[in-house]
């Protein structure tokens, strides 16, 4: 470790889940980590946890290399003001809304970040030194951005074990949208439609198998900072509402008219598509499928993958189709198409009925 006059500091606004785990990550890696916070009790709770060296001291820092704002999006941009006042370092942001911060980005030691990363768990209790890994990281530069600026955000974050894209702030705010805000928003909706009818029919719940359980689990999540993002970036999570209400009108259309070539149709389209979503160590295309059959339990999916740890098969996605009625559900897993016979073969060996297809949906023999 180099020694501590040389040790690069960073200053964390908001020692939160986020700002608590990249104080972690940096100070894994030799940073010295300021931490500032309204709250006075996470401050102490992020120096007990080991999120940050110490708390920083009120008014101008001149040794701040890079400060990370990492408060609710409703004060990011007053907090970025106030860094780009209090230190000459660079200065970025992990707020899930970009384009109320246009102006600040346009000074250059500024730009824009957000980490498609999260926990059920909260503040910084609830923080990972390794919450980035293998995540996607955008990071919004705009024609003013400095090179630096850009270049030395992205290599520390990307030495956090995040994949690094880069997108111009509008379109990140309606892709963030569609694959962020509205999917929280429906599930939340979702789930006050199962409460109420919970309250006629008390079983109701009980009924709630896999599919529901996943699709809902992020309504979970900690409610105070949705209306702060769905202010934010109101113009954007309303346009994919309308995209989303449009959508669900023509699906009611086609199950009310007993269509169902058309919804057949939606329906391969919507399971190409989610087969399709990247792996970070293989393309779509390089990918295939098993289904392996299993008993809904404790041990089920462990086994399978330690299987595929034996064979040396490494998978790029996981999930587990639990059945509404029974007890057995359908383990789905992808890996690369060219060792996927070996993964059957091996499950086959042990018991198991795995079939391998490829995303096609063609079954492989």
């Amino acid at each position: 470790m180099a020694p501590v006059s040389e040790k690069r500091t960073v200053l964390i606004v908001g020692v939160g889940l986020i700002g608590g785990s990249v104080g972690l990550c940096l100070r894994e890696a030799g940073w010295n980590v300021l931490g500032r916070d309204r709250s006075t009790s996470c401050l102490e709770r992020a120096l007990a946890v080991g999120a940050i060296d110490s708390i920083a001291p009120a008014g101008f820092l001149d040794d701040v290399d890079l400060t990370f704002v990492a408060t609710p999006v409703g004060a990011i941009a007053n907090e970025v003001e106030v860094a780009l006042r209090d230190t000459t370092g660079f200065v970025t942001d992990v707020g899930s809304v970009k384009t109320p911060l246009l102006q600040l980005m346009e000074n250059p030691r500024f730009i824009g970040g957000h980490p498609m990363a999260g926990s059920e768990q909260e503040g910084v209790d609830g923080s990972r030194s390794d919450l980035f890994e293998g995540r996607t990281w955008v990071l919004t530069p705009i024609e003013t951005t400095d090179d630096e600026t850009l270049a030395t955000v992205r290599s520390i974050v990307s030495g956090f074990g995040a994949e690094v894209v880069s997108l111009p702030p509008a379109q990140h705010d309606s892709m963030v949208a569609i694959v962020s805000h509205v999917p929280h928003l429906t599930a939340a909706s979702l789930m006050g439609l199962a409460d109420e009818r919970s309250i006629e029919h008390r079983s109701l719940m009980r009924l709630a198998a896999g599919g529901f359980r996943d699709m809902t689990r992020i309504a979970a999540s900690h409610p105070g900072i949705w209306p702060d993002i769905c202010n934010e970036n109101r113009e954007a999570i309303v346009t994919e509402l309308d995209r989303l209400v449009s959508a669900l009108s023509s699906v009611r259309s086609i199950v009310a008219d007993g269509d169902r070539d058309a919804l057949v149709s939606i329906l391969e389209r919507a399971r190409s598509a989610r087969l399709a979503l990247p792996a970070r160590f293989a393309r779509a295309e390089d990918l295939a499928e098993l289904r392996i059959p299993v008993a809904d339990q404790k041990g089920a999916l462990a086994g399978i993958t330690m299987i595929a740890t034996e064979l040396d098969v490494s998978i790029a996605d996981i999930e587990i189709a639990h059945s509404v009625e029974g007890d057995e559900g359908v383990v789905i897993i992808l890996v690369e198409a060219a060792n996927g016979a070996i993964l059957r073969d091996g499950l086959t060996a042990r018991g198991y009925k795995a079939v391998l297809r490829s995303l096609d949906g063609s079954e492989e023999r």
